[in-house]
């Protein structure tokens, strides 16, 4: 089994709770205001986010850092 890397398993949540909203990239950028390149990038393990776009991105989905670290090792 191949383990992901931090980042990875932070896009993959993120990708997972943006879903669940029924949300498209381009909503999660217009509600976190976020570019919709860096949120893709984010989603695929290409970018270290920095707290503060981690935190736009957790208010917009309406959840807690806590809550958008879930099951991340």
């Amino acid at each position: 089994m191949i383990k992901l890397s931090t980042y990875s398993q932070l896009g993959k949540r993120i990708e997972y709770l943006r879903k669940q909203k029924g949300w498209s990239q381009e909503d999660l950028s217009l509600e976190s205001n976020v570019n919709k390149n860096y949120i893709c990038d984010l989603e695929n393990g290409r970018r270290n986010p920095s707290l503060m776009i981690l935190v736009r991105i957790s208010r917009a989905l309406k959840i807690s850092l806590q809550t958008l670290f879930q099951g991340i090792e």
